[in-house]
């Protein structure tokens, strides 16, 4: 089955299902990450590092709020 056809699938599912299928995609993405060897693991964190750098470029949605630090957001718990 494609991609496209599940997602168009799941709102039509009862959450129990939905849950149902969720767990099971996740225990197969978990045994597959534990059936990596040590280079494969390296080069998947490696990846996801080069994936995320984007994310931490400034303006991104990520840090968009770290213009905030510092400054009181709330007067009610002075």
């Amino acid at each position: 089955m494609q991609i496209k056809k599940i997602l168009q699938a799941l709102p039509s599912l009862s959450i129990s299902d939905r849950l149902k299928i969720a767990e099971s995609a996740l225990q197969l993405v978990i045994q597959e990450k534990d059936s990596l060897t040590k280079d494969e693991q390296k080069r998947q964190l490696i990846l996801a590092a080069m994936t995320a750098i984007a994310d931490y470029t400034p303006g991104s949605e990520l840090n968009i709020f770290s213009d905030l630090e510092g400054e009181d957001f709330c007067d009610d718990f002075r």
